[in-house]
């Protein structure tokens, strides 16, 4: 049979009222308490104690549990009185009370860290008292940048004092301050920036570290197209067949080639190695996003034919692009394809399984099988594992 001490019910160790003040710190309600109030201690911390048959039964061990929490350091203990036949009157704790926040920090040993964070939040009540309610929010992140704290608060005065400055963050000149550390910082900055700054100065469409620059009015890096004309009698430079040329959107938008149609590839390696087409133009898809694509009004009128992996995220590339460009068909994304090189099959390793409404029947069914694993489980087929023979066979349909 169970021991006594095993069979009840357990009661509360000084270990466990510890483990309650650490809940306290973990929740950042300590920290938070200590920079705006109000005030989280005195606080109670009620016991669960021996009831009266377990005094009875084991009294020696209700004595020793009563000196280990009467022995623990920095609290007050609360007792009970209670009256035992055989016993007599005895006291016994109750709860205990921890009277000052400095107790709560010795006994979780963060005292350190607490007086950091005061000195955090008295350096923004003196240059930036704004931003006290994100330190009341958000203890431990400022904790983790305590020692980057001071620049961070210069470059929100910068930005507060230059809104919208349409420079790039490399012209940003703030002394001790360089653009490694802007483009580490964008994260944190961005929740400090839309606070101080005024709603006109913050373009809400434009979201996350990746889209930081166009958020605040910052320059950014122009994002650049890189096309190859497959056709020598198409060529836009002096030289002949085999042009590869890289451009910025704008200039991409204003370019309107003499080509009939386009095709559009993921893979780097068929880029570079897709034979020559008549009157047609080759966009290596990689690296800049559809969204590009669409600002250039002469591909309205090309046929597209975009080729991509025939996997779950293939398919969801096409229905991506037909969102921007709708005209769009895909290129050897059909089951003949997949089941043409079945032994090069791979292993998709996290498919999507959303629904994608821009596929066409064909490629929805093929989708569909992809995604509820009807051929195989996590099938794929990578474009640069289809022969390239059977490429130039498709071809030869444009001719």
């Amino acid at each position: 049979m169970p021991d006594q001490a095993s069979a009840r019910e357990p009661w509360t160790s000084s270990a466990d009222l510890r483990a309650e003040i650490q809940k306290l710190w973990d929740r950042g309600a300590i920290l938070a308490s200590l920079v705006a109030g109000p005030p989280l201690f005195p606080r109670r911390f009620r016991l669960k104690g021996p009831s009266s048959r377990e005094i009875s039964e084991d009294f020696a061990g209700v004595r020793a549990w009563a000196r280990e929490i009467e022995t623990t350091p920095r609290c007050r203990v609360e007792t009970r009185e209670f009256r035992h036949p055989l016993l007599g009157v005895n006291r016994l704790p109750s709860a205990v009370w921890i009277d000052r926040v400095e107790d709560a920090l010795a006994l979780t040993g963060t005292r350190r860290e607490a007086e950091r964070v005061l000195e955090l939040a008295e350096e923004a009540r003196r240059k930036r008292p704004e931003l006290v309610d994100w330190l009341v929010r958000r203890p431990f992140e400022a904790l983790r940048l305590a020692g980057e704290w001071e620049r961070l608060l210069a470059v929100v005065s910068w930005v507060q004092e230059h809104p919208r400055p349409q420079v790039y963050l490399r012209q940003v000149d703030i002394p001790g301050i360089h653009t490694k550390f802007l483009e580490a910082h964008r994260g944190v900055l961005s929740e400090l920036l839309d606070i101080v700054l005024p709603p006109d100065a913050v373009d809400g469409s434009a979201s996350g570290v990746g889209e930081f620059a166009r958020r605040y009015g910052f320059l950014e890096r122009p994002a650049c197209i890189r096309f190859r004309l497959l056709d020598r009698d198409c060529a836009l430079l002096p030289g002949g067949r085999g042009q590869e040329i890289t451009l910025d959107v704008e200039s991409f938008r204003r370019l309107n080639p003499r080509v009939s149609r386009v095709f559009v590839t993921e893979n780097e390696v068929n880029f570079l190695a897709f034979p020559d087409v008549r009157d047609s133009l080759l966009i290596f898809g990689k690296g800049y996003g559809f969204r590009a694509l669409a600002t250039a009004g002469w591909l309205s009128r090309c046929p597209i034919y975009y080729w991509g992996d025939i996997d779950t995220h293939g398919f969801a590339i096409l229905d991506q692009l037909r969102g921007e460009l709708e005209h769009v068909e895909s290129f050897l994304m059909d089951r003949a394809t997949l089941m043409k090189f079945e032994s090069h099959w791979g292993v998709e390793e996290k498919p999507t399984v959303r629904d994608l409404g821009r596929l066409h029947d064909e490629e929805r069914a093929l989708y569909d099988d992809l995604r509820d694993n009807r051929i195989r489980k996590n099938l794929r087929l990578e474009q640069e594992r289809v022969g390239f023979s059977w490429l130039e066979f498709a071809l030869t349909s444009f001719e």
